[in-house]
């Protein structure tokens, strides 16, 4: 009876503390866990509702994310833009006749079975591609294809398009966007987006967004995260064509900030034509004038001597801002012989004193310092996971707010939510991580409640918080561009 009535006791209590929980969240959760404890019931509950990390993180941010003192009021964007086709890509390739075979990746697609093989590659390691597809027939015929498929979707694309599209959802700000816009994608855009006539054409230029979910089957092959594959046939972006068109409709517009992309689209030319375009755009930026800062967003590319190019010839220096991913920081270094260059690929979730000691590099050696004439004050990177802004003291303000804003917006534009939904969310961040791997870098356990954590080298400020990732997400395309645009949106300069 007595061993019957201890039971019930404990039963009752365990009751009355889970009532607790549930009640009152918001208690000190060390002092509930200390009552568990003592009852002997096993390991505490984590707090439901408003305590759980995802909440507590969510609120916290909210906190942080304020407007700038001097906010943007005219933004340029320039020069990559398409309409892109959305669909999945496992079914597409099944109403191609393909297969799943062994991956393999190709730098070009020339056929369907370089396409098979490519997207194998890709899907198998979870990771976003770009590539340039170069038989202009075939390349048709599947677009058609997967154009008229069943559930596909058509968006505005282009980094640029993308970019000004996002700034286009805040009222207060003009947006110009200059790119090749056919009739297709001029409807989609956003009644804010300025288009100058000389940018308007007769064809619209496609992109074909292959995607998979996580853990998304297709023969042997099991994706371990929701990504997206991307090719297309693309002339007038590959050549961006509407770069001068761009720099001349600058000086009519008068913008307080400039965001320049589509770098990338140049792989599928002729290396004298990358380069010659790469001398053109270093004189267009350098036209415009001092105090306007300019963001280059970077993207995928496979070209070890372009993206060397772009580090090297004078690109670095006349932009202001950068925008890139775990992929591109990685090929960066790789391609410039920069720090972990000797990595051939990130194995799982980035090391973030790897990409740290990335982001110290490219700001210290190509960077504005007493010794170096350069724009170049501030990077955003982003990756699944987290974030981390880097900016050259000195230069920029409200860094923290902005870095903030750049994740919140990839967990709800991945679930399509207004706010951040924390049942359709998780946080994958590491909660322990070191700083930097060269000595000077220090260990950081991370807490929900203070989601942003600042350190500083060298006359350099970094700002990291982890991204509340969608579990299930709706669309992954443009999320990189979403991120560097909301993240602009809430940066403040100094002026020169």
């Amino acid at each position: 009876m007595a061993l019957w009535r201890g039971s019930a006791f404990a039963g009752f209590l365990a009751l009355a503390v889970g009532c607790v929980f549930l009640l009152e969240p918001e208690l000190p959760s060390s002092a509930l866990r200390s009552l568990w404890s003592s009852l002997r019931l096993g390991p505490a509950p984590a707090p439901l509702g408003p305590g759980s990390p995802e909440d507590r993180l969510a609120a916290a941010w909210d906190a942080l994310i304020v407007r700038p003192a001097r906010r943007w009021r005219r933004v340029a964007v320039g020069v990559n833009a398409c309409v892109d086709v959305v669909l999945s890509g496992v079914k597409l390739l099944q109403a191609l006749g393909l297969s799943p075979g062994i991956g393999k990746d190709h730098t070009v697609l020339h056929s369907r079975n370089d396409l098979e093989e490519a997207f194998s590659h890709f899907m198998g390691k979870g990771a976003a591609a770009e590539r340039f597809f170069s038989d202009k027939g075939a390349f048709h015929d599947i677009a058609q294809i997967a154009s008229e498929f069943p559930g596909a979707q058509h968006y505005v694309g282009g980094n640029a398009a993308l970019i000004g599209q996002k700034f286009a959802a805040n009222s207060d700000l003009k947006v110009l966007l200059c790119g090749p816009i056919g009739p297709k994608l001029h409807e989609l855009l956003d009644d804010n987006v300025f288009v100058p006539p000389e940018s308007l054409q007769e064809v619209d230029e496609f992109h074909l967004i292959l995607e998979y979910q996580a853990g998304e089957e297709w023969g042997q092959l099991k994706a371990p995260h929701a990504n997206r594959f991307i090719f297309s046939h693309d002339l007038s972006n590959g050549a961006m064509n509407m770069l001068e068109v761009f720099v001349s409709s600058l000086e009519e517009f008068q913008p307080d900030l400039v965001v320049l992309s589509g770098l990338h689209m140049m792989e599928g030319q002729s290396k004298e034509l990358q380069m010659k375009r790469l001398m053109e755009v270093v004189t267009s930026i350098s036209d415009i004038p001092t105090g306007i800062p300019v963001h280059l967003e970077l993207a995928s590319m496979t070209n070890r001597e372009l993206m060397s190019s772009i580090v090297h010839q004078q690109v670095f220096p006349v932009v202001t801002s950068l925008g890139l991913n775990e992929q591109e920081l990685l090929f960066l270094s790789q391609s410039a012989s920069g720090p972990h260059s000797s990595l051939s690929s990130w194995d799982g979730v980035p090391d973030v004193g790897m990409v740290s000691d990335i982001l110290f590099w490219i700001l210290k050696e190509h960077g504005r310092s007493k010794s170096k004439v350069s724009d170049l004050t501030r990077i955003h990177f982003h990756t699944l996971v987290y974030h981390i802004l880097a900016t050259v003291d000195g230069h920029w303000a409200n860094q923290l707010a902005a870095v903030a804003a750049g994740a919140r917006v990839a967990g709800t534009q991945a679930c399509t939510t207004e706010n951040i939904d924390a049942s359709r969310v998780s946080l994958r961040a590491p909660r322990e991580f070191m700083t930097s791997h060269s000595g000077a870098g220090s260990r950081i356990i991370f807490n929900p409640n203070e989601p942003v954590v600042e350190w500083h080298r060298e006359g350099i400020s970094f700002h990291f918080t982890p991204v509340l990732v969608c579990k299930d997400p709706t669309r992954t395309v443009g999320l990189g561009d979403a991120i560097s645009a909301e993240g602009l949106f809430y940066s403040e300069v100094h002026p020169h």
